[in-house]
């Protein structure tokens, strides 16, 4: 078996974002693994749209905020988490958070759920399981809604 050593942790910034880098710096200082952050800031609707100048001035607004933010949490990760890094890319996060891990050669990925049910999850599908199913290594599937036990 493997030995993990690298792990890719795609974040979205939303308020569940700390129990998923607690959990994660914890696998990784038990495995004695680094750990690669990734953000990946989605197309803006407006994007697709002829004629819709602000949608660049959108997206470059909320990469920079993106980068700023995963700044702050290598900075606060790093104490606990020697040799973490981060990074911000544009894409559609499921082809970006596999694309990323396979160059990285990542043997382990920790990604979150948001938990959604019903039509949300038809329509729109869960990107941890659409991540688990291409990924080039393990998967371990962190669900931030559920109490944790002492």
């Amino acid at each position: 078996m493997k030995t993990i050593e690298k792990i890719v942790v795609p974040v979205d910034f939303a308020k569940n974002t700390s129990k998923l880098v607690g959990y994660a710096s914890y696998m990784a200082e038990k495995l004695a693994a680094t750990i690669h952050f990734v953000h990946i800031v989605e197309a803006y609707p407006g994007d697709a749209m002829v004629g819709a100048p602000f949608a660049a001035e959108y997206r470059d607004k909320v990469h920079f905020s993106a980068k700023e933010r995963m700044a702050n949490l290598v900075d606060d990760t790093k104490e606990k988490c020697p040799g973490c890094t981060g990074q911000v890319v544009n894409g559609e996060p499921v082809e970006k958070i596999v694309e990323l891990a396979e160059t990285a050669d990542a043997d382990l990925i920790i990604i979150s759920t948001h938990g959604a049910k019903g039509l949300e999850k038809i329509l729109l599908g869960s990107v941890a399981e659409r991540v688990l199913k291409r990924a080039h290594c393990p998967v371990l599937i962190m669900n931030p809604f559920k109490k944790q036990k002492n």
